[in-house]
């Protein structure tokens, strides 16, 4: 179904959803096997954070269309969702602190992670975002060439079989 139904279940459509809050909705529910619509375009502080965490048979991900983010908006997300193949696409040009720290932790079945169109980043942006994917064989492109600080700390940590990494960093201003 559409995640805006618990908004508003009879107006669904047109329920807004730019403050919405369903951080850790699902969290630990080992029999969700596919995820709600999350047609949000504009996201809250922590709107999905944690929303997925640990549904470990959950195989497919919704789509991500939102390119308004704010920070720590999908912290987490699919942490420990070993099942899940296929990382959605992220849209997003500009960035919020935090805004994908942590999102795929230890999918352990993901094997290559999604297009990243940034090019200015944010504070701890990617920190720890693909971290024990230990299916991991080939990592995002990374076209940023502005980088903040901590943006990509261990966003590849634990990655045991990454072999197909970005053949430049086009980054032109560093950051701590």
């Amino acid at each position: 179904g559409d995640i805006r139904t618990l908004v508003d279940w009879e107006n669904y459509t047109t329920a807004e959803t730019g403050n919405a809050r369903f951080r850790g909705l699902f969290n630990n529910d080992k029999k969700l096997i596919s995820a709600p619509a999350l047609p949000a375009t504009k996201l809250a502080t922590s709107c999905y954070a944690r929303m997925f965490i640990s549904c470990s048979s959950l195989t497919e991900a919704p789509e991500l269309p939102a390119t308004t983010l704010s920070d720590h908006c999908y912290s987490s997300m699919f942490q420990n969702c070993t099942s899940l193949a296929t990382a959605p696409k992220l849209p997003a040009t500009e960035l919020a602190e935090y805004c994908y720290e942590g999102m795929f932790i230890n999918c352990t079945s993901l094997i290559t992670g999604p297009k990243l169109p940034a090019t200015t980043l944010a504070k701890s942006c990617y920190y720890e975002m693909f971290r024990r994917c230990t299916s991991l064989v080939t990592a995002p492109e990374l076209p940023a060439t502005t980088l903040a600080p901590n943006c990509y700390e261990y966003m590849f940590a634990e990655c045991s079989k990454l072999v197909n990494v970005p053949e430049s960093l086009p980054v032109t201003e560093l950051a701590d």
